[in-house]
């Protein structure tokens, strides 16, 4: 009995390597493929442009808010409550739903597209 047990665990090893390997071997091949280099590179930029055009966005918000709160406590309308400051955070908030919209179409077109021919190509 134990040396059927160790026969299973020796074969269960040996089957984990060589799927190791195999694995290893694929995500070089892939590694190496010109489109992947070239789905790194685009959406690397696209999504530091993104990024940036966010994080602009909500420190512009936040420095107004710092060093000039009354532009943003000012009434929208004589004699009411809401202030400018309620629709520009909404905006912003708009705004970041935006852009991921813009990332994930492009996600779901572009980039699914170079995905499915690195993944044809690397088989």
């Amino acid at each position: 009995m134990r040396l059927y047990i160790i026969v299973a665990i020796i074969r269960s090893y040996i089957a984990v390597e060589t799927h190791n390997i195999m694995e290893r071997e694929f995500f070089n091949r892939v590694r190496n493929h010109p489109k992947y280099h070239e789905l790194v590179q685009k959406r690397g930029r696209f999504t530091t442009w993104l990024s940036f055009l966010t994080l602009v966005l909500y420190y512009a918000f936040i420095a107004v808010l710092a060093f000039n709160p009354g532009l943003l406590g000012i009434p929208l309308m004589a004699g009411h409550i809401t202030t400018v400051g309620i629709p520009v955070g909404v905006l912003i908030i708009v705004l970041s739903f935006v852009l991921t919209g813009i990332y994930v179409r492009r996600a779901n077109s572009e980039f699914d597209e170079l995905t499915r021919q690195i993944k044809e190509e690397t088989r």
